[in-house]
């Protein structure tokens, strides 16, 4: 899968998910500066790359301001010492509904599954 990882998610994040065969895009890597929210999100979309943050912001966007996205991960209470374990499982058992635009809030012990959003109505 194609991901876009935030800066606050742990650095062997990446190593490991891009070792496990993934294409893996960081926050860091991408930009000179961290450009917002709003941007990677926007930038995760075009390239229809699922974002892996510990930020409730984009959750936020994608719910309250219905911002468009290709899924998100959310770690939520999750050492370092295991993202890597949380991203694996939830990539392996959720990637088809992360795709769909589905938000998945996961932590060593669950995973919640906020499932894609219906799109805006068209405006008359």
């Amino acid at each position: 899968m194609d991901l876009l990882i935030d800066s606050c998610a742990h650095g062997t994040l990446s190593i490991a998910l891009a070792a496990a065969g993934h294409d893996v895009l960081t926050v860091l890597a991408a930009w000179p500066d961290d450009p917002g929210d709003l941007a990677i999100l926007a930038r995760a979309n075009a390239e229809r790359r699922i974002v892996i943050t510990r930020d409730k912001d984009f959750g936020e966007l994608a719910v309250l301001q219905r911002q468009p996205h290709c899924g998100i991960i959310r770690l939520w209470d999750t050492p370092a010492s295991q993202q890597v374990m949380v991203c694996q499982a939830v990539l392996a058992q959720h990637g088809a509904v992360l795709l769909a635009g589905a938000i998945v809030t996961a932590s060593p012990y669950r995973a919640r599954i906020r499932p894609p959003l219906n799109p805006p109505d068209p405006v008359p």
